[in-house]
């Protein structure tokens, strides 16, 4: 017995120019994804590389030549003295004015050629940078920490017009 399939109603994918253009797409999509699949597996190694020892040989070691050691300048460039200034802030450990005051004084920094933003916000909050600059041959060594600023950061800068480094009201340094 025979029976007569194109009486029945069939869903031809080319029937419909939209389910044509996917199933064409969704296909070209799945052969370029096993083709690089493909590609990349034939690229990898799957055996682990053998190991071998490293070779060690003996040999003099050079002597070392030690950096010289950073000193403050007073007759060069605010600039010239940034590497050291920068040595000096970078080794205060507290996040507190008068330390790097003092450690800055300490370091052979005048002063009263320094700035320092306060510790304690006006809400009596602990700050959570701290600020400090000196003046030096005309120009702003400034530098800064806290925990806002990502860690410590410096810059030589000219000064304001108002002759001071930093802006805004700063502490008064009367210890």
């Amino acid at each position: 017995m025979r029976r007569n399939v194109s009486s029945r109603p069939v869903a031809a994918v080319g029937s419909d120019p939209g389910k044509m253009v996917r199933a064409v797409t969704t296909t070209l999509s799945v052969g370029v994804a096993l083709g690089l699949s493909l590609t990349l597996a034939a690229c990898t190694n799957s055996a682990p590389a053998p190991t071998e020892a490293p070779a060690v040989t003996e040999s003099a070691s050079p002597t070392a030549t030690a950096a010289p050691a950073l000193v403050l300048d007073p007759d060069a460039s605010a600039a010239a003295n940034l590497a050291y200034f920068d040595s000096v802030a970078s080794a205060v450990t507290a996040i507190d004015g008068r330390s790097y005051v003092d450690a800055l004084t300490a370091a052979g920094f005048d002063k009263t050629q320094m700035e320092v933003t306060f510790d304690r916000t006006e809400v009596d909050l602990a700050a959570d940078t701290i600020q400090f600059a000196v003046r030096f041959n005309g120009e702003c060594l400034l530098g800064q920490n806290g925990p806002a600023s990502g860690g410590y950061h410096s810059a030589v800068t000219a000064p304001l017009a108002s002759g001071t480094c930093l802006v805004g009201t700063t502490r008064s340094i009367d210890w």
